[in-house]
């Protein structure tokens, strides 16, 4: 049986590494440990804040080893899981389908939707569940005609506590993440390795031939027939460029900034993360406690349960690079305008609500979900296989995305990973 590494144990490799297990002897490499939700009691956080502790969101890791943070030379602040599950077990748990992008390059990915949608529950029923103040935001959006709509969830959603911590890893079970992708393929016979960051690909004769790794602090060589990289939008760039294969020079990561004020009794801290979104043109708007801005930015010193707020994710253009030493990403004057008008219109529905404009404030921009140095082309749409790849090399994550999504990215990068793996499979007479 051919041996497979997969690089990753986020929504990609984990998907990969159900569909492969079997057919191939997988490997799962994960440069994180396992992981465990954020359980210190927010309370006594919300009173250290006051002593000025909290000055730089990458303190956030000393608490939080699963949360990287990495800013970059102009102090945008970059979040992306580290652990088992990758960054899925830091998301808003949303099931949202949008190949969009890619469906104009010719691929049509229906089959691998229809898959997952019968692997993992989606719950789009949760609103009973929401606090008065989404539900006021709702209804203000609906007066506005901005078409909001409840967004699925990866997960059964019925069993939600409300304690607010989806972004920090849901202590209920509730919130699906990758793992049981994971767990499903060890129970078939995948092997998993954790704390085992990979540098570089191996190569002879134009294939690849295994990884280089650190592994606690021994250089390991892993053997492979084939590997995939499902590192993430960050680090599977990283990777190549280590192993002398270049990447476009391009990224985008889809930008975060929340729109906010003081609203008495909003409990929005204890709201599931993201009940509903208004698709934008270039955006996505969306109920959300911004934990980031909360700790450390200075204009969110109000009590957690008093402060509402509006997230506006952006589709942003594709100026930055990363390499591995930096995370170099600044938004593009058409980028900054356009989250101008977010913010515009962020504030007329918090006018709304009852909110003087004086009273509304925002947040730090933050990023966490990278990708696009990669990009798949029309060349590429049955294949998903670049020419600059080594033929027994695969990427199966957001790096292959065309471009940004502005947009919860999950549900699409698995179904692309699934895909991946059926041209693996398909090309091995499997």
């Amino acid at each position: 049986m051919k041996r497979v590494i997969v690089v990753g144990s986020g929504a990609g490799g984990a998907a990969a590494a159900k569909k492969l297990q079997g057919k191939f002897q997988v490997t799962v490499l994960e440069a994180g440990r396992e992981f465990k939700p954020f359980s210190i009691n927010l309370s006594v956080l919300e009173k250290l804040r006051k002593t000025g502790l909290f000055f730089d969101e990458r303190e956030i890791q000393l608490l939080f080893p699963s949360m990287s943070v990495k800013k970059t030379p102009d102090s945008m602040v970059m979040v992306s899981g580290k652990g088992l599950g990758g960054t899925t077990t830091l998301s808003a748990g949303n099931a949202l389908r949008m190949d969009k992008g890619l469906k104009d390059l010719g691929i049509d990915l229906n089959d691998e939707f229809e898959e997952l949608y019968r692997e993992i529950p989606v719950t789009d029923d949760h609103w009973p569940k929401w606090q008065n103040s989404t539900k006021r935001l709702f209804k203000i959006c609906t007066e506005m005609d901005l078409k909001p709509a409840p967004l699925p969830k990866l997960g059964n959603y019925q069993r939600c506590t409300g304690c607010g911590r989806c972004v920090l890893g849901c202590p209920y079970h509730v919130k699906w993440d990758s793992r049981q992708f994971l767990n499903a393929a060890q129970d078939l016979g995948a092997k998993l390795i954790t704390g085992c960051q990979v540098v570089k690909l191996v190569m002879e004769k134009g294939l690849v031939k295994g990884v280089q790794a650190q592994k606690d602090f021994n250089t390991v060589f892993y053997p492979a027939d084939l590997v995939i990289l499902a590192a993430g939008g960050f680090s599977t760039p990283v990777i190549l460029q280590n192993s002398g294969i270049e990447c476009e020079n391009r990224l985008f990561v889809d930008p975060v900034l929340c729109v906010a004020a003081r609203q008495k009794g909003s409990l929005q801290n204890k709201e599931l993360s993201m009940p509903f979104a208004v698709q934008r043109e270039h955006a996505i708007l969306s109920p959300y406690f911004d934990y980031l801005s909360f700790f450390f930015h200075p204009s969110w010193r109000y009590p957690a349960q008093d402060i509402v707020s509006l997230m506006i994710k952006l589709a942003d253009s594709s100026a930055g690079t990363v390499d591995h030493k930096n995370i170099r990403k600044k938004l593009s004057d058409i980028d900054q305008e356009r989250l101008r008008e977010e913010v515009r219109l962020c504030t007329e529905i918090l006018r709304r609500y009852g909110i003087k404009k004086d009273d509304i404030f925002l947040g730090t921009v933050n990023a966490g979900h990278p990708g696009g140095m990669l990009p798949l082309t029309a060349n590429e749409a049955v294949t998903f296989h670049s020419p600059k790849l080594p033929e027994n090399l695969y990427v199966a994550d957001a790096t292959l995305f065309p471009e940004s999504l502005g947009n919860p990215p999950i549900l699409t990068i698995m179904a692309m990973a699934k895909r991946v793996s059926k041209i693996i499979i398909d090309k091995n007479g499997l």
